[in-house]
């Protein structure tokens, strides 16, 4: 019978084999759906209770795993839309408790349930799977004291990441604003659900990618901001992408996740941890009032410092001036000096002036007129010397000079136009003087000059180019051997 199970149990042949005369036969994909409505039917919706083993997501966004226990295996597949409304996400190694309805896959031969809901099997097996975390990320270095930065004292631009519509963000601009108001930028973060730790690690790793000099500008100090929850609520902050980008961050991270009491695996990564999100803004800028009333203080006390060095550094200077000694007693002694030094100028110049005329009348008798003669009458003999060599190079070089253009103009007067124009030819220019080489240069009315070797001719150009001159009778005359006219 069709849906049936192919083999009596009851029948008993007395053999290993059953009989085959009395049993239907079924096809493969029969079998398998005969299979399929017996455990459907029979078991339908069931909760299942058991530790995560294999977990696979591939590119469809269906989850496929194993739910073990120390005996059994149960293969389980979630599809796309329930896994997207999971608060915790499955891993491998998490206990936890599934709905689902028992069905078979006809393509493996095997069982398997498809899972509406599923959550921890209880408080414990999430705090066993974050210790297990913390331990794993704490062996790596990402909580250790050396990686974390100081806080700024008062950052020009604070960056937030938490939800924009929630409570939180308006506690904290409330905050910064009683304290010290700031230039705060919201990078907008679902805290809650599957997607949390997705975009609280987009946010961290995109104020990070901010250029300091760009048209946004760079945060000089993060907030991550959450209220408070269950651990369930809070579980995207223990996601291994939130903690590694906050560990990552170039910029000084404050996190203030859930309430003073909620500890999760960013408050070890980030750089300061503040209780609430309130606290948060606190630790972030300090109160302005205060910090008016302090630089006011200093400046008192600046003020006060720098009048009581003055007044040391007079009582000084009137302490180093009495140990100086009288103007009229230090310079008593070199106006004595220069008064005897005055006395004694008078005679000092007739004597050093007789000196000078003794020395100038016995350099003066030395000098007589015939040295100097004498000194006159060699240069005049080197001069005229000079003058003759002068004149006979100066007639060689005109010589020379004349020989080589007596040449150069008998070379012109070979190969220079006039001669051929000597030979019967004529030279054709333009009003402009530049030469006519070829026939279609010449247009009607254009104006001729025609040198020729006694004389130039003025002319002007008739008809046109290339038409065919009129046959002009030839006046009777005497023959001639000599070469025509051009004309």
């Amino acid at each position: 019978m069709q849906g049936e199970w192919p083999f009596d149990n009851d029948a008993d042949t007395g053999s290993d084999m059953p009989a085959t005369g009395n049993v239907a036969e079924y096809t493969v994909t029969e079998l398998s759906a005969a299979l399929k409505r017996t455990v459907e039917s029979t078991y339908g919706y069931v909760r299942v209770r058991g530790e995560l083993g294999r977990v696979s997501r591939p590119g469809s966004g269906h989850v496929y795993l194993d739910l073990k226990d120390d005996k059994a295996v149960l293969a389980g597949v979630m599809w796309k839309g329930v896994a997207q409304r999971l608060k915790i996400q499955p891993e491998q190694g998490l206990e936890v408790i599934v709905t689902g309805k028992l069905t078979t896959f006809a393509g493996q031969s095997k069982y398997q349930i498809v899972i509406d809901a599923m959550e921890p099997a209880g408080v414990g097996a999430l705090m066993a799977l974050l210790e297990e975390r913390r331990k794993k990320l704490a062996a790596e270095g990402l909580f250790d004291d050396e990686r974390k930065k100081p806080i700024p004292y008062l950052p020009r631009v604070i960056g937030v990441v938490t939800s924009p519509t929630g409570a939180v963000i308006r506690d904290i601009l409330h905050r910064l604003g009683d304290r010290f108001p700031t230039r705060v930028l919201v990078w907008p973060a679902r805290v809650q659900g599957e997607k949390c730790a997705q975009e609280v690690a987009a946010g961290i790793t995109g104020f990070n990618a901010l250029a300091p000099d760009g048209p946004m500008p760079r945060p000089e100090l993060l907030i991550v901001a959450r209220g408070g929850g269950s651990l369930e609520d809070l579980w995207g902050f223990n996601e291994e992408a939130v903690v590694r980008a906050a560990a990552e961050s170039d910029i000084p991270l404050i996190s203030a996740v859930g309430h003073e009491t909620d500890w999760t695996l960013i408050d070890y990564a980030a750089d300061e941890r503040a209780p609430t999100p309130t606290a948060a803004a606190e630790r972030a800028v300090p109160v302005r009032a205060d910090l008016m009333a302090t630089v006011d203080d200093l400046a008192r006390r600046q003020a006060r410092g720098l009048w009581r060095i003055l007044d040391e550094a007079k009582t000084a200077l009137r302490a180093a001036a009495r140990g100086l000694p009288i103007l009229s007693d230090v310079l008593a002694l070199p106006r004595q000096r220069f008064d005897m030094a005055t006395g004694r100028l008078g005679s000092a110049l007739k004597a050093n002036t007789q000196i000078a005329s003794a020395d100038l009348a016995r350099i003066t008798g030395c000098l007589t007129p015939r040295p100097l003669r004498q000194q006159v009458q060699r240069f005049n003999e080197q001069v005229d010397g000079f003058a003759r060599r002068g004149d006979g190079a100066v007639r060689r070089l005109l010589d020379a000079k004349a020989s080589a253009l007596m040449a150069q103009a008998k070379l012109l007067s070979s190969l220079g136009y006039q001669s051929v124009l000597r030979r019967g030819f004529a030279l054709v220019r333009g009003a402009d003087g530049t030469p006519v080489q070829a026939a279609s240069d010449a247009h009607a009315g254009l104006a001729l000059d025609i040198e020729f070797h006694d004389g130039r001719v003025a002319a002007r150009v008739e008809g046109d180019v290339g038409a065919p001159r009129p046959k002009r009778t030839p006046k009777p005359g005497p023959a001639r051997d000599d070469q025509g006219n051009l004309f």
